[in-house]
This record gives structure tokens, C-alpha cells and sequence, in this order.
């Protein structure tokens, strides 16, 4: 009996992944508020009515959307604030894993850009939540470290804040490069690095 219950819970499972996948390829060439529900199912090649077995309404989608596309950002959050080493090697370190993020997940980025000024509340909503939770991961890592004793928590929260719309500009900013090509892509990591070094320039005396 149990196998059965496993087995349809896989299905159940992969049925809602698939209704992810067709939405987000859906998204790649419209606004989440122009999707319709049925399009998603008919790509998927199920009845209308199984959607509702997953999601509320396509708000429900888009917020399941968000989850899965910076869910693994914190992931990459935390191996950027774990780099050793000098202060370039960290900034080189930062801007290649973004890069790296945005080529193996261009759909998701270019859905969070979109959405996180679009017209579906709960989806802003869901975004900006997760760039808040994004802003106090950086916090807590700045607090811990060396040099930042004398700091106060607005100040902290300040500069992470600076560091987590940076990322979010310079995602946005390879994804276009990316349709440039190779030349965009090194302008767009130049130029994000450059950024970054201006910032850690400011952040070494800010209490001067």
C-alpha cells in the first residue's frame, strides 16, 4: 500500500514541477498577468481542473515561481560571503558566481526582473520577502566580521543592502549581455567588479 501512496505522491509531485516548467517557458514571452491557467495545463497536456489540485490561481504560481528561482540564490549568497582571501579575489569571486547563476538559470532571472515591479501583488510581495531575507543573510555575515565591531545595525543593514541590489543589477545586467555575446558578457563583469570595488573603497572609510 505504501508504494501505491509513494508512487502517486511522484506523480503528483512531477505533475506540479511540470506545471512550473511550461509556465515559466510561457513567461519567457508575456507578463505573469497575462498568463492564463489553461495555457499552462495545455502545455502540459492536462485538464484545467488539475491545476486548481496544485495552485489557488496563477498568483499562487507565480509565488511558487519565486521560491524556486532565488531559493538557490541564498545558496550562492553564502558561498560568496564564505570566499577567502583579499578583497579582489572576493569581488572576482562574487561576479563569477552570478554570472554563472544567471547562464544556468536565464528563465528565472529574467521572470524575478520582470515581476518584481509587475502587476501580481502576491508575486512582488514574494520577491521583495525574499530580498529582504537575502539583506539580513548579508547583515548577520558583515556583523560577524573583522573590521565591522564599531558598525551600527543601520549602517550594516545599509551596506547590505548596496550589496544585495548590486547583485540584483548585475543579474539583470548579464542576462542582456548574454545576448550580446562573449564582449558584453566580460563588459557587464568588468563593470560589476569595478562597482564592487568602489563600494569596499567607500565601506574601509565610512566611519572616517
Amino acid at each position: 500500500m505504501s508504494h501505491i501512496v509513494g508512487a502517486r505522491q511522484a506523480q503528483k509531485q512531477k505533475t506540479r514541477q511540470s506545471l512550473l516548467d511550461a509556465a515559466l517557458a510561457l513567461l519567457e514571452h508575456q507578463s505573469l498577468s497575462s498568463l492564463g491557467l489553461r495555457e499552462v495545463t495545455r502545455a502540459v497536456g492536462v485538464a484545467p481542473t488539475a491545476f486548481y489540485r496544485h495552485f489557488r490561481d496563477t498568483a499562487d504560481l507565480g509565488v511558487a515561481l519565486v521560491d524556486e528561482a532565488l531559493g538557490s540564490l541564498h545558496g550562492m549568497i553564502r558561498a560568496t560571503l564564505a570566499a577567502t582571501g583579499d578583497s579582489a579575489e572576493r569581488i572576482d569571486s562574487t561576479v563569477a558566481l552570478i554570472a554563472r547563476h544567471v547562464h544556468a538559470h536565464p528563465a528565472h532571472v529574467r521572470f524575478v526582473a520582470r515581476e518584481r515591479h509587475g502587476g501580481v501583488e502576491p508575486v512582488r510581495a514574494a520577491i521583495g520577502e525574499q530580498l529582504r531575507l537575502f539583506v539580513g543573510e548579508v547583515t548577520a555575515s558583515l556583523a560577524a566580521a573583522p573590521g565591522f565591531a564599531a558598525w551600527s545595525e543601520d549602517d550594516l543593514q545599509m551596506l547590505a543592502h548596496v550589496y544585495v541590489d548590486h547583485m540584483v543589477m548585475t543579474a539583470s545586467a548579464f542576462l542582456k549581455a548574454e545576448e550580446g555575446g562573449e564582449e558584453q558578457i566580460e563588459a557587464a563583469a568588468s563593470l560589476a567588479r569595478r562597482q564592487l570595488r568602489l563600494v569596499s573603497l567607500g565601506r574601509r572609510h565610512w566611519l572616517d
